[in-house]
């Protein structure tokens, strides 16, 4: 049995070591290949299912003044900026500032349209309502990373003062 709990001991150690090594890293990657994918999306028209939420969104916060035919292109090279940004590990925390000011965006129209995204406010989220509300891991992801961002780690164990 002792055996038994010290190779346990000793594969859980090793796992442990390579998920501080790399869970930041991949979950930097990881989240660079959704906005990449989501932000190429939004070059194609009508390839992106929140291509109509998200120009009607950006053309009332900007009272008219961006019309969707600039702001979906706008808001698909923003992503893409962001998700290569994760991807190469390049200016994160500009590309993370990015990242922030994009998902502020993409949380107000459970505000600006409750109708749409609930079918019974604030409970029942539609289709699109789930596809926002479920950016609040992606922002919690960020968070993560921005943890990280001026060099700092995740430790496997404990630090001992």
């Amino acid at each position: 049995m002792a055996r038994v709990f010290y190779t346990f001991e000793r594969v859980d150690r090793q796992i442990t070591g390579w998920l501080a090594r790399y869970s930041i890293p991949l979950l930097r990657i990881g989240l660079g290949i959704v906005f990449l994918w989501f932000g190429l999306l939004k070059f194609f028209p009508g390839l992106s299912p929140a291509q109509d939420l998200a120009t009607r969104t950006i053309s009332d916060l900007t009272f008219g003044l961006v019309p969707a035919a600039v702001s979906l292109p706008v808001l698909a090279l923003w992503e893409v900026v962001i998700g290569l940004g994760l991807i190469l590990g390049w200016q994160i925390r500009l590309t993370l500032l990015l990242l922030w000011v994009q998902m502020l965006g993409t949380v107000t129209p459970l505000f600006l349209y409750p109708g749409e995204v609930f079918t019974l406010t604030p409970i029942a989220p539609t289709l699109e309502g789930q596809y926002i509300i479920k950016n609040v891991v992606l922002i919690c992801a960020g968070l993560v990373i921005g943890a990280t961002a001026r060099g700092g780690g995740v430790v496997p164990e404990p630090q001992r003062v």
